[in-house]
């Protein structure tokens, strides 16, 4: 096995919604941050457009991924991390 297929095992695969959700909330922990170290001010409700936008996003993001992962389990290729056949379950 190649070292970097022994790597990919040990891997989480891709999630691009939680890092779209982990991005907006940085975003206002940052925009919280900035207020309370004196740098600017936000408002409030600042918080609020920015994590329905986010959580928005992210679901989209994961509506999308999973249905590519679906497509790709549906074509007869496994994902990176499994290599194993989509059809054993057919008597042979």
């Amino acid at each position: 096995m190649r070292q970097s297929d022994e790597r990919r095992r040990w891997l989480h695969p891709f999630q691009p919604g939680r890092l779209i959700s982990g991005l907006a909330m940085g975003g206002v922990a940052l925009a919280y941050g900035g207020d309370a170290a004196g740098w600017w001010d936000a408002a409030w409700f600042a918080a609020i457009p920015i994590v329905v936008l986010g959580l928005f996003l992210a679901s989209v993001a994961g509506i999308i991924a999973y249905a590519v992962r679906r497509r790709r389990g549906a074509r007869g290729t496994a994902p990176a991390d499994d290599r194993t056949p989509v059809d054993t379950a057919a008597g042979g």
